[in-house]
């Protein structure tokens, strides 16, 4: 038996396009795995079966994938720590990590190209999750780029409580019908301006001075350290051309976070 971490994501930038031809959206994030994770463990089994998470769909389908052949299939156990539908990737890490388990449980393991075909089958984020540190992801958010970014700080998530979120499916119907993919190509090209820039550096001097930096959010509260804050946030806008600078304001109001709780 194999045991693996099935690791959060979280995503520091996301913009979103148009529907491409395959029924995606077109679209660039920044994926960032957090600690938090469910665990998965894997192991050869005469028949297939997914147990721990009656929820599941994914795990079975990655399992489906990687089937010997010859009479030998995997069970999974699933142990769910990661909320439902809260926007963290759960069922997709899942997923990948069942995927990779199986493989390396195979007499004849696929190599990770293959394996990397396999998971963009089962969802344009599931990619992500076979990959180490953060990724660029552009089209459909599964081709993915290696990025080098802070990795010393820390990140607070908080679920309220009796809140039902709507699925991935109706907020893109959502955004579909409002027109939102209008401008992609300006806002996915839109770097941040110096003015831009200032104010973000002044905000953020003010905040760690009179409030320690604790920020609410309606979904999420995120924090880490004031400066790595400012430098990440301008980093990613300048990279990936996020559609407002309310990006980086949102990184420098959860800029540290846990500052205080740290001194």
């Amino acid at each position: 038996m194999s045991r693996a971490p099935a690791p959060a994501k979280i995503n520091l930038s996301l913009v979103v396009g148009p529907v491409r031809e395959d029924g995606n959206h077109e679209l660039v994030t920044v994926y960032q795995r957090v600690s938090l994770s469910d665990r998965i463990a894997v192991d050869r089994s005469p028949a297939l079966s997914v147990a721990g998470f009656a929820g599941d769909t994914l795990v079975r389908r990655a399992l489906e994938c990687v089937v010997d052949g010859e009479g030998a299939s995997f069970s999974a156990r699933i142990q769910k720590r990661l909320p439902v539908a809260a926007g963290l990737g759960g069922g997709s890490s899942d997923a990948a990590t069942a995927l990779r388990l199986a493989n390396a449980l195979r007499r004849d393991p696929y190599p990770a190209e293959q394996l990397r075909a396999l998971a963009r089958t089962l969802g344009a984020d599931v990619p992500y999750f076979l990959e180490d540190g953060p990724q660029l992801g552009t089209g459909d958010g599964s081709d993915l780029e290696a990025l080098e970014l802070p990795q010393d700080y820390w990140v607070l998530l908080v679920l309220p409580r009796k809140v039902i979120k709507s699925s991935t499916a109706q907020v893109y119907a959502a955004f579909d019908a409002r027109g939102g993919e209008s401008g992609y190509e300006e806002r996915r090209a839109t770097g941040t301006s110096l003015a831009a820039i200032v104010v973000i550096a002044i905000m953020a001097t003010l905040l760690q001075g009179a409030y320690g930096n604790v920020v609410l959010s309606k979904g999420l509260l995120v924090g880490v350290p004031a400066i790595a804050g400012v430098v990440l946030g301008t980093w990613i806008q300048q990279r990936v051309a996020t559609e407002t600078i309310g990006l980086l304001f949102a990184f420098v109001l959860i800029a540290a976070a846990l500052d205080l709780v740290l001194r």
